[in-house]
């Protein structure tokens, strides 16, 4: 035996091997389609045993849908073979003798034997790794999300830090130049004459101290709602009165012409917070004075249904009204609406209300018209004791 022969054998011994013990499934395909060979991995794979496949159409390890196209691409691959993976930028799927379909990649190479043309398809399943990628691609979605809202949180807390800096530097600045500059008028008035200008000085120290302790105590009203803080304590109150003390108290308030019209239906004891009631109706009816121009009327009307079990109340004002613009981002803290910039005002205000009633299991809602009023509406549970409730009907 010649050197020649040798190698020969050497080659053919050489691609037995590598095709019988092969971990990547492979098949040569004649020009007509024919399976003519397989070997041990492709059969492990697809689930056929050798005798099962040889001489078999290789659309049989295609899906059924994409038999018909296989045949046409199978066709145009013999008229310019090449080396090169199949279905390239594709999602390929193979078929399994029980009709399970799985993911593969397929490596195309071709030679001639006997002039005959062949294909040699290397098949790879990669179920594991298009799940490895699957699960990679959802963490690295999940992350991404992850990033995005805790940017979208960074960009909001440096929006909010801005606004309240913003904010607090006018809201302050306001009330403390008033402080000062009263301080330094009244200590000029010192002759007995002069008496009433310094009074007035002192009472302007007064309200502008008052401002300072509402404006902080509403940024510790937020801070201790929004950290769990506040706790519910109900207590069985008559509403009719409890609102009547309250509008007396916003009198105090009124600018000249303006007055409060209340009206009361409905039963009169309840059993709610009375303080956070105190607080949210405080708000809304002390918002409607500040929003309203001078000989305005505005509108407290408490509905308290014992058939419903339900507590409504109204406050409604003539005033300047929110642009449509601004009312989706009303209950944002720090915000004002473009028309409302030059009242005094923190901002924090509705928010706070939002979450005190949501404290009630309650709802509010609003309607505004620019130039024509708001009308706020709070809604939340009677929840009386049971016993006996006088009925009241009437309006001031």
């Amino acid at each position: 035996m010649n050197e020649s022969n040798t190698l020969s054998l050497e080659n053919e011994a050489g691609f037995k091997a590598l095709f019988q013990y092969a971990t990547v499934g492979i098949l040569v395909v004649s020009s007509g389609g024919r399976i003519e060979l397989s070997n041990p991995a492709v059969e492990k794979l697809f689930g056929y045993e050798k005798t099962e496949l040889t001489g078999q159409l290789i659309e049989l390890l295609v899906p059924e849908g994409f038999r018909h196209s296989h045949v046409h691409h199978r066709e145009g691959y013999f008229k310019k073979p090449k080396a090169r993976p199949m279905g390239y930028g594709l999602n390929l799927f193979a078929r399994k003798k029980d009709g399970t379909q799985f993911p593969v990649e397929i490596s195309l190479g071709h030679y001639q034997l006997d002039n005959e043309s062949l294909a040699v398809a290397f098949v790879t399943d990669i179920t594991e790794r298009q799940r490895f990628n699957d699960e990679l691609e959802a963490k690295v979605k999940e992350r991404t999300l992850e990033l995005t809202q805790s940017l979208e949180r960074e960009k909001e807390l440096n929006d909010m830090k801005s606004r309240f800096v913003a904010m607090a530097s006018h809201e302050f600045r306001t009330p403390l130049s008033a402080i000062l500059s009263s301080r330094t008028l009244a200590e000029s008035y010192t002759k007995a004459e002069q008496e009433d200008k310094r009074k007035r000085h002192i009472s302007r120290i007064r309200a502008s101290v008052k401002n300072l302790t509402v404006i902080l105590d509403e940024f510790l009203s937020l801070d201790k709602v929004e950290q769990g803080k506040v706790e519910i304590e109900r207590e069985t109150f008559d509403l009719y009165d409890f609102a009547e003390d309250l509008v007396e108290e916003v009198n105090g308030m009124l600018k000249n012409g303006q007055h409060i019209r209340f009206s009361y239906n409905g039963v009169r004891n309840i059993t709610q917070d009375k303080k956070i009631l105190r607080n949210i109706m405080l708000n809304l009816l002390s918002n409607a004075v500040k929003y309203s121009g001078e000989q305005q009327t505005v509108y407290l009307d408490i509905d308290a249904d014992n058939d419903q079990k339900k507590v409504v109340i109204r406050v409604r004002d003539e005033g300047i009204g929110i642009p449509q613009e601004d009312q989706k981002n009303l209950f944002n803290k720090f915000y004002r609406a473009k028309n409302a910039t030059n009242i005094q005002g923190t901002g924090l205000g509705l928010t706070i209300v939002k979450q005190y009633v949501e404290l009630l299991n309650g709802d509010i809602s609003f309607i505004s018209e620019p130039n024509q009023g708001t009308t706020f509406t709070i809604e939340f549970s009677l929840n009386h004791p049971g016993h006996e409730n006088d009925l009241i009907n009437r309006g001031q």
